[in-house]
Parts: structure tokens; sequence; C-alpha cells
């Protein structure tokens, strides 16, 4: 007699594939109550099939254990092309029809749950944002470990399932995050179980970790720290009474690791955490062969192992087969509802994977205590009159949070070995790194319950912090700017998902996913062209403008000022870009807080426009290192030219230049042009590629009048102030650009554009010979 429920646990699974099959194929006859016929079938079939039974069954063993030992669970599913299984289960526990109730637990609700799947109107083929219980999109391979590792961390009382196509076990974004279970503290934070799902096939190619010996599997696994447990098999019974076997092993393991390290109170030893690798045939239980070519473990049941239903009568023939084969007359009762044996073990309430509170997180977030700014401002005298390194004025800030959350534990700061690099170490104060693995006496700011975090894989970063996000808690990723484009396609995904999950009633905002680019293109210097990128604000720009926010602040307390905002915002994907050198202090804490309120504004100490008139030129900037050559312009320019008429005006929110239209934060055609005239010469100093500036303002009035600088791809290991020369970024070429630009300028001002082309050949030989920048460069700052 066997030791498991295998007849009940089978009754589900194969509900679950009939309720999978069924939203591939067909618009009516849900129950089968007649033949099938044409009509019935969707006239496009889409949809992936192939790794769906797998997952219905992970689904259904997860079931089990959740409801026999009271655990609170979720699960990422990586296969995200096993729409069709999630959805199943989610509609066969009822969580689907609570969510949405047109999609009712009957044969309406079936046919409904058929039709819209993959269907205009519907919802996408994919484990989406519309998937009750999902954190996790699949589209884009690689994340689903990462995200499982997030959802963990700091959640000592939950169980999170993994599960790994064969396929995504390829990528180098997973590769790495088999690593997070070295930072995985049994005390502060909950289980991960990943489940290796070898179904044997990708797209058109079978897959690596499959086709290798079993051995050499499990020593891989075995040398990534993990237990390895091997399920098998073709046949359903004797599949259910190993995958039962493995479960409980598996959650034994776990309990066990957790209730010795929550009693010990030493240091304790890294648990070697179990891991489930489960073998089964790709498009399991589906047609053995299709036109005479073998489908079933094979790359042939990816998508839709029948193509051609509605035009083939033999193809229409062997679905009907198919679907019956599940007999779904002993799984649903007359109105469609599931029958009391395929429900017996599936858990109520909560602890139902598809109503999790863990997967909609904005339901568990709490505001976070963020402290007073004026305690961590910096004075400001008069503007330029002090020197601070704005990323270490933010750490002191962060390490501020960081303590104030230390028994809620609901905020982490993350990124590639880089957190003191970025001068963000004051958080060390308060908090110790991450870590799991054999300490040495040479570390420093180890511990197995630190809250910093920092793995040599920008791709690993994102994915904890983004599955930490996702289940309701606060965080910060700072990583140098030009390897921010690691995780380009990353951030596009993230975005995504919020774009979809802002349309969803149901889903609660959750904290934005905020990134501080430092270490940034003009003061890369030392490292040379490799790190002089500062691209990604245009790659973000690109996406969806109810989401993305970029944010150039110029000093120390309009950081702070922009840091208290995107740790307050919801539902955003925030990217701010600060020095970490020291730079000057522009403005007083009040001040700060003003300008970043309206993202741009003038700076009327800096120029020499009179009350009530036009200027003649607006010099107008973004960023820390071309504010500063924007300023020192404005003062040669006051200093040789007095009569002129200038304004400066200084951008921190970069999405302020879009038209209101285009973008929440877009200025109207009368905000921009009261800024920047509608017809004066515009000289814009950039952080980043100067198009990007033309493409935000491209439709506005004085478009024809603008002229950008920023970085135009010349770099190399030089002089802090050569980076700016070489990409006529300086502030000698600011001023010719005045005299280029403003009428009738350029000839009675010849003399001073000589003077300032003098400047640039003198700088060029000055930094060849003496390996620094000029003195009167170096030792610069605001005279008035």
């Amino acid at each position: 007699m066997t030791k498991y429920p295998v007849a009940e646990l089978d009754a589900h699974w194969r509900a679950a594939n009939y309720l999978a099959v069924g939203q591939i194929y067909l618009l009516d006859n849900p129950l089968l109550k007649r033949p099938l016929r044409p009509e019935d079938i969707k006239p496009r079939l889409l949809g992936h099939w192939g790794t769906s039974p797998g997952l219905n069954l992970v689904h259904t063993h997860l079931n089990r254990v959740i409801k026999e030992r009271s655990l609170d669970a979720l699960c990422v599913w990586g296969p995200g092309h096993g729409g069709p299984a999630v959805l199943a289960n989610s509609w066969l526990e009822g969580s689907y029809s609570e969510t949405y109730p047109d999609v009712s637990r009957d044969a309406a609700g079936m046919a409904r749950l058929f039709q819209q799947f993959s269907y205009p109107g519907g919802v996408p083929s994919h484990v989406a944002p519309e998937t009750p219980g999902s954190i996790h999109e699949g589209g884009e391979l690689g994340y689903c470990l990462s995200h499982a590792y997030g959802a963990a961390f700091d959640n000592p009382g939950l169980l999170v399932a993994c599960v790994i196509g064969d396929g995504e076990a390829e990528t180098g974004p997973l590769a790495a995050s088999w690593h997070s279970n070295k930072f995985l503290d049994p005390v502060h934070d909950g289980a991960v179980l990943p489940i290796l799902h070898l179904n044997g096939y990708k797209i058109a190619n079978p897959t690596l970790l499959s086709r290798i010996p079993e051995a050499e599997l499990d020593a891989l696994l075995r040398g990534y720290g993990h237990e390895p447990l091997h399920v098998s098999g073709k046949d359903p019974l004797a599949v259910h009474e190993a995958m039962a076997a493995a479960m409980d092993k598996a959650l034994d393991s776990i309990a066990r690791y957790q209730r010795e390290a929550r009693t010990k109170s030493k240091r304790r030893e890294r648990p070697r955490w179990p891991v489930i690798v489960l073998r089964t045939p790709k498009g399991w239980t589906g047609p053995g062969q299709v036109d005479g070519d073998p489908v079933e473990g094979t790359w042939r049941a990816h998508q839709v192992p029948l193509a051609g239903v509605r035009e083939n009568p033999e193809h229409l023939g062997q679905l009907e087969q198919w679907l019956r084969s599940y007999r779904p007359q002993e799984l649903f009762d007359e109105e469609g509802r599931p029958v009391r044996q395929v429900l017996t073990h599936v858990p109520e309430g909560a602890r139902r994977l598809g109503a999790t509170a863990h997967a909609n997180g904005g339901l568990l977030l709490r505001s976070l205590p963020l402290p007073d700014l004026d305690a961590h401002a910096v004075p400001v005298s008069r503007p330029g009159a002090g020197i601070h390194q704005p990323t270490k004025v933010l750490g002191g800030f962060l390490a501020r949070v960081m303590a104030d959350t230390a028994d809620r534990r609901d905020f982490r700061v993350v990124g590639p070995d880089e957190t003191a690099s970025n001068r963000l170490d004051a958080l060390y104060e308060v908090t110790a790194k991450a870590w799991q693995a054999a300490p040495e006496s040479t570390d420093e700011h180890l511990s197995q319950d630190g809250r910093v975090m920092e793995i040599l894989s920008e791709h690993t970063c994102q994915g904890w912090l983004e599955g930490y996000l996702l289940t309701g808690r606060h965080g910060l990723i700072s990583t140098y700017e030009a390897f921010a484009h690691i995780v380009d396609s990353m951030a596009g995904q993230h975005i995504k998902w919020l774009r979809s999950s802002r349309a969803l009633p149901w889903r609660a905002p959750i904290a934005s996913l905020n990134y501080l680019l430092t270490s940034h293109v003009w003061r890369q210097d030392h490292n040379g062209f490799s790190h002089q990128d500062p691209g990604f604000v245009d790659h973000v720009l690109n996406k969806s403008p109810e989401v993305v926010r970029v944010y150039l602040p110029p000093d120390a307390n309009t950081l702070l000022a922009v840091a208290d905002h995107v740790l307050r915002s919801r539902d955003r994907v925030n990217v701010v870009v600060a020095g970490k050198q020291p730079s000057f202090d522009w403005l007083s804490m009040e001040q700060a807080r003003t300008h970043c309120t309206r993202g741009a504004g003038i700076w009327e100490w800096a120029g020499t426009q009179d009350a009530g008139q036009e200027p003649d030129v607006v010099l107008a900037c973004a960023g820390d290192v071309p504010t500063m050559e924007t300023l020192a312009a404005a003062a040669l320019l006051r200093e040789h030219l007095p009569e002129l008429s200038v304004r400066v005006v200084n951008v921190v929110d970069l999405t302020r230049l879009m038209p209101h239209e285009d973008h929440p934060h877009g200025m109207t055609d009368l905000e921009y042009d009261a800024l920047f005239t509608r017809d004066r010469p515009v000289i814009f100093a950039y952080h980043g590629y100067p198009w990007l500036i033309h493409r935000l303002a491209y439709r506005r009035h004085g478009h024809p009048n603008l002229h950008v600088r920023g970085y135009k791809e010349s770099g190399t290991t030089t002089t802090p102030f050569d980076m700016v020369v070489r990409n006529d970024l300086d502030r000698f070429q600011l001023v010719m650009d005045v005299l280029d630009r403003v009428p009738g300028l350029s000839g009675r001002a010849t003399a001073l554009r000589q003077q300032m082309t003098d400047h640039r050949i003198r700088h060029h030989r000055w930094i060849r010979e003496h390996g620094v920048d000029l003195p009167e460069v170096a030792d610069w700052s605001w005279p008035y």
C-alpha cells in the first residue's frame, strides 16, 4: 500500500493538465459534453504545452505539503511559458475566481478561462502580473532563482519554491544565482527550495543539464552547496510517490536547519539546502506522435503539439482523444466544478499559492521611517563655499534608515562589491554584509545577519532586490554607472511588470526599484574608456513614462532630497545619477527641497539676468560635473562680458523636459518657455549623450535654438578636466558656444573667443607635462 495519497494527487494533476490543454485550444465545449467541432477551436493557437505537465505536478505536490504542514509558501515559476499550468491551478484552488469573479469556478467560468488565454482582450501566455500568486514574468529567462531568494530574505516564516526550467538553467544569470545560498540566513530569512525541472528540450534543441550524466549533474549541484534529491520517471503514479517522498525529505531538512540555527547563539555552519531534480518528459501525457513524428518527450511538444486542429479532422480527433484521456467526467461535476477528490489536498485561504499576500507585496508594505533631512544636510552659507562627497553624505542617511529598520528588517542595500567604493560605508556602522560562507581573520564587515548584500553579479543583485520589493519590502541598488547596462533588459522587464501591475486594481503598489548610479562617466578618469558610459538613462527613458524617473542631483543636499523622494515612491523605477568624488555644495537643504520639487529651475544667483527681462542666453545643465562647468562658464562670462544677460537653469528631474502629454512630470509648453524662452539660444551641458536632450525637447518652441554638449564617446585614462575637454563640455567651450550663438556677439568678442581657445591649448600641454589639471581649473571655486 502506498504511503502517499497518490489517487487524490493524480486527480488534481489530471484536472490541471486538462485545464492547461483547454486554455491552449478551446473556445467552447469546455466539458466535452459533445464531440469536438472545428468551431470549438480557437482560430489562433498560442501557448506552450511542453512544460505545463511538470509545473502542474509541482503545484499539486506543493499543495499537499502546504496543507499538511500549515506552511506559508510562495512559488516562483521560472518557465514562464507554463502560463496555462499556473492559471489552471489558480482556477482549481479558487483564487482566480476570487480575483476575477467573471471567471467563476464552474462550466461557464471554465469556458471563460479557456477563451481568454492568449486571446485579444484576455490574458498573456506567460505567468504575468495578471496571474494571481505570481511575482515573476518568466518571459526572459535567468532570474527566477534570484527572485526567489529576494522573496525569502527577511521572511523567516516563508517557504519559497522555485521551479527552474532546464533551458533557463543554461543562462549566466541563473548560474550565478545558485550562489545565493551563501547569503541566506536560516535565522532571519525564509527558505528557498529550488526544483530543477529537466524535461530535456528547449524550443528546438536538447538541454545541457538533461544530457550530462546524472552523477556529473549531482556533483555540480553539490558543488554549489546543495543536497540533491532526484525524482524521475514517466509512470504518473510512480512519479507521484517519488515526488511526495522528495518533498517531505526536503522540507524535513529545511525545518531541521532552521530549528538548529534558531536555537544556537554562536556562528552556525552553512546548511546544505536541498534541491529537487525532477526529470519528466517534455509534453508529458500529450500526443505521442503527430503525423508520424514523435512529439511527447521531444522538442516538438514545446508549444502547440497539434497545430492544424481546425483544418485537419485527424488532428481534431487526436485533440479530443488527448483531452478525454484525463477523464474529465471524474474530475468535474455536471456544473463544471472540481469534485472533492481533486481538491482534497488544496490549502485554504491565504495559504493557497494563488492567494498568498507575499505575491502581492503591496498588501504587506509599510512606509519606511525616513529621518529628517536636516539632520543629514551639509551646511551651505553661500553657493560653492563648501565641498562634500554627495554619496558619502547619502551614506549617513541610508545608515540611519538601516538602523531604524533593524527590528523590522525590511530595508536592504545591494550592489556588486561597490558599497564602500561608492562611499556608502557608513552603513557598516549599523549593519554588516550578509555572508554565510567561511570567514577569514582579514575580513571586514561580514556577518551572517547583515543587510548589505554584495556579489559581483549585477543580475543577481537586481534579482534579489526585485524579489525583495515584490514581496513588500524596500531597498536600493548601487552600482557603477557604466555597468548598469548589464541589467538593461532586466530593468526593462521590471518596468513592464510594474506597468501591467498598475492596471490591475487588486495589485497593491510596491516600493520602487531605486538605482544609485555613481562612479560615473566624468569621474572615471582613472579607470578609463571601459568604465565611461552614461547610456543607462537613455535605455530607461525609452520605457513606460508612468513608471520611469531619472534624477541628476548636482550636489549633496539635492541628492538627499531626491533619495528621500524615491524611497517614499511606489511602483516606479527611479534612476539617480550622483558623483562620489568631492564636489561643491550649491544649495542649502531648504533650497534643495524646493529645487527638487520643481525638478528644474532658474538659479538666479548664478546668472546676470535683469528681473522681468528675457536673457540674451540660457546656460542649462543637468548633472554634477556639467553643473560645475556651466557655473564656471557663467563666471567667465560675468567677468569678461558683464553686460551680457545670462540665465542659468539647472535640471534635476530629466523627465521635466518631456511634454506633459508624454510624461506625468513633463512641463507644459508655457512652463518650458518660462524657463528656456521661446527664441533665445540655450547652451545645455548634459551629463550623458547629448542627443537624448534633443529627443526629449524636440517638440518645444525653442528647440531650433537648443545646443547640447555632453558625452560623445571620447574617453580614456586621463585627468578629470581632460574628460570634459575631450567631449567639448568644458567651461571654455561653453563660453565659445555662447559667443557663437548669441546674435551679434561673435564679432565683438573675438579676443575672448581666442582666449578660450588658448586655454584649451594650454590645458593639453599642461596635463601632458604635469599629469594633473591646470591650477586655475583644479583650484577653481565660485567667485561670487
